[in-house]
């Protein structure tokens, strides 16, 4: 711990408890367990916060805020793998989780009111009590909001390595919605939404005579949709839905996206039947997806160092580039491969290191204390030597029809 002369812009832990609201006992709590300690320390041993405590202790709020236990707030603020790399992304994260927590509440409380409504009868012979194990049913499904938080932000770390190391300029989503029919009146359907990063980025191209649907499985993320979206032009409508069963009547849409979302759907055939099902005659199809040479190197670079350690998540290949053709071609009409040209360039060992540590594989828990000291050596001597390190990015979408024929010929 440091001591000594400090900058003039740190709190003393009285400074602090003014500023915040909380107590001095809860910080020195705090401190006593290890959650915040000081960064320094003033004369006479006073404990002395800096600008990084100040947001750590921001975040160790809002976690308890969520419900979780103090010590499940240590295990994420100690956590190296999940420390985000400034304040707004700390933010964002946190107003995520809490999103998703909102939406789990309204869950609830539209349970609770569902069974007021059948336990209505006086008389208790008469009650439906279905409804009430229903209501407990609800109750009872709780989030592990430690293992969300940490799934959110590694997402997160994930996108970093694409945003700063991606050579096309353009960008992903902003390519991807030019590949797009751009026809007036269409009605559109997107399945598995995310937070609505596609329409986002794309806010000011968005037709004004589209009417639009964007669906997800998760109320959390629909809910991050919408406020992302929330001064975006045209139709927009939000909806809770399953790809398996698509809630909509036959041939209802013009165009429907699934972009980067069929390879974790169980059932990829009936769901590609139910895309087809709501589609209109003649209506496109946009799918993307990563082929298997997509991010080769990191596995490569992985295995050099250990062949124990995976990094790609396998269940990639249930649904990319490679055959997706055959699949859609069991339904569709006229499909289309188109790729995006991009590679990335990576210049930084630590967003690579980062990237590896995100992904749902094993080189999380292998790569770990005095192993992953080893590795960054290793990493950063193959960057000396090369100078960067090129990695193969290999994404795109087809695009597949439905016939004419499929619907009602007059």
């Amino acid at each position: 711990m440091q001591s000594g002369k400090r900058n003039g812009e740190d709190f003393t832990t009285g400074q602090l408890a003014k500023q915040t609201g909380l107590t001095l006992r809860t910080l020195r709590y705090y401190d006593q367990i290890g959650l915040l300690k000081p960064s320094g320390y003033g004369p006479s041993s006073q404990r002395l916060y800096n600008r990084t405590d100040v947001i750590k202790l921001q975040k160790i709020q809002t976690l308890k805020h969520i419900g979780l236990s103090l010590n499940d707030i240590k295990k994420i603020v100690e956590d190296s793998r999940i420390q985000e790399q400034d304040l707004r992304s700390s933010l964002s994260m946190q107003r995520e989780i809490l999103l998703q927590k909102a939406a789990d509440l309204q869950f609830v409380l539209k349970a609770i009111h569902e069974a007021m409504v059948k336990l209505m009868p006086a008389r208790e012979e008469d009650v439906d009590w279905k409804a009430l194990t229903e209501l407990i049913h609800a109750v009872h499904i709780e989030k592990d909001w430690v293992e969300q938080y940490r799934t959110a932000n590694r997402l997160q770390t994930r996108i970093e390595l694409y945003d700063q190391c991606g050579v096309n300029e353009q960008g992903w989503h902003r390519w991807f919605f030019e590949q797009l029919e751009s026809s007036p009146n269409l009605k559109v359907l997107e399945l598995g939404c995310g937070d609505g990063t596609l329409w986002a980025k794309n806010a000011n191209r968005i037709p004004e005579s589209w009417k639009i649907t964007l669906s997800d499985l998760s109320p959390g993320m629909l809910e991050e949709a919408r406020t992302h979206l929330r001064d975006a032009t045209g139709c927009i409508r939000f909806m809770i839905a399953d790809v398996q069963s698509i809630p909509f009547h036959d041939e209802e849409f013009d165009m429907v996206i699934a972009n980067h979302m069929l390879y974790h759907v169980p059932d990829i055939p009936r769901a590609l039947s139910e895309i087809y099902r709501v589609m209109k005659p003649n209506a496109y199809f946009y799918a993307s997806a990563m082929s298997r040479a997509h991010l080769r190197e990191i596995e490569e670079i992985a295995q050099a160092f250990d062949p124990e350690i995976k990094v790609l998540d396998p269940i990639m290949e249930r649904f990319e580039l490679d055959h997706g053709h055959e699949l859609l071609a069991k339904e569709f009409t006229d499909v289309k491969t188109v790729r995006y040209e991009d590679h990335l360039i990576v210049n930084d060992v630590r967003l690579l290191i980062n990237y590896m540590t995100s992904t749902p594989m094993n080189a999380r828990s292998k790569l770990s204390g005095a192993k992953l000291k080893s590795f960054v050596s290793f990493l950063q001597n193959k960057l000396n030597l090369e100078g960067s390190i090129r990695i193969t990015s290999d994404s795109g979408f087809f695009r597949a029809r439905k016939s004419v024929l499929a619907g009602n010929v007059t």
